[in-house]
């Protein structure tokens, strides 16, 4: 396979319908696209000097492992440790925690100069851009998803959804379809992150939607079947870029149709 420049990965962002001025969310996957000059440093720097100086990316952040054991985001822990785990977790630190499973390029991107980084412990994103701060103050612990949080705020700005290599499973903007939508069984959680309070560690509980993503590669292909999806090669894969509204509207009406479970 041919080296990937970042000239290249530009060049398909433009095809794909990538503009100046944009407001996107990413989510992509550096080994797909194959051996990348620069590697996820190029990736961001193509990003970046797409949608310029009045564009925004962002790109999720999470760092799901700081929950509680019994959610099983530690199961590789032996369960007479899990109170051990709940004691010693370190509290969420923007400027340090890591991200969990969200990739080279978005755990580059959380640390980059001019990028900023929501308060959620568990489900932060990290933006960039004319819109950063908008879109990444006051996220909520309660409204992971919702109208109030980063996803929320990108439909208020009309935003952009890039896939690189990753499949609607990774689209985090289908949470809000499942925030909005009304379907038999949808139910609230309580979760537990380790957070500063008043310059202390503590063991938080919060109530928030229970995520359900199971069937959101259905949803996209169905969204795909109906909506144009704008697609460019890159590498060993493709992207793949839509409007966030479009394809939140559309799930909205999909689960309350087709999600039947109790």
């Amino acid at each position: 396979m041919k080296t990937v420049f970042k000239s290249d990965i530009k060049d398909a962002l433009q095809r794909a319908g990538l503009q100046a001025g944009d407001s996107v969310m990413v989510h992509t996957s550096l080994g797909k696209i194959g051996y990348v000059c620069g590697g996820a440093q190029a990736v961001i720097e193509a990003l970046i000097e797409t949608v310029g100086k009045d564009g925004t990316v962002m790109m999720p952040s999470q760092s799901w492992k700081n929950l509680d054991p019994e959610t099983g985001v530690h199961w590789d822990a032996d369960e007479s440790d899990w109170d051990g785990i709940r004691e010693n977790w370190p509290a969420y630190n923007k400027a340090v925690t890591p991200t969990n499973t969200m990739g080279a390029v978005a755990e580059m991107f959380r640390s980059w100069p001019g990028a900023v980084r929501s308060d959620h412990p568990a489900r932060s994103v990290a933006a960039w851009g004319k819109h950063a701060e908008y879109l990444t103050e006051n996220h909520d612990l309660s409204d992971i998803f919702g109208d109030s949080s980063p996803i929320g705020k990108l439909y208020a700005l009309d935003g952009k959804v890039l896939l690189i290599g990753v499949g609607y499973d990774k689209n985090t903007s289908l949470h809000l379809a499942d925030v909005r939508a009304g379907y038999p069984g949808k139910h609230t959680c309580v979760e537990h992150s380790a957070v500063m309070e008043n310059g202390k560690r503590v063991w938080k509980r919060y109530e928030t939607l229970f995520v359900d993503g199971e069937d959101f590669e259905d949803i996209g292909a169905a969204f795909e079947a109906d909506y144009p999806v704008s697609k460019a090669k890159i590498g060993g894969t493709e992207m793949k870029i839509m409007k966030q509204r479009e394809l939140v509207d559309f799930a909205v009406e999909w689960i309350e149709k087709n999600r039947k479970h109790a």
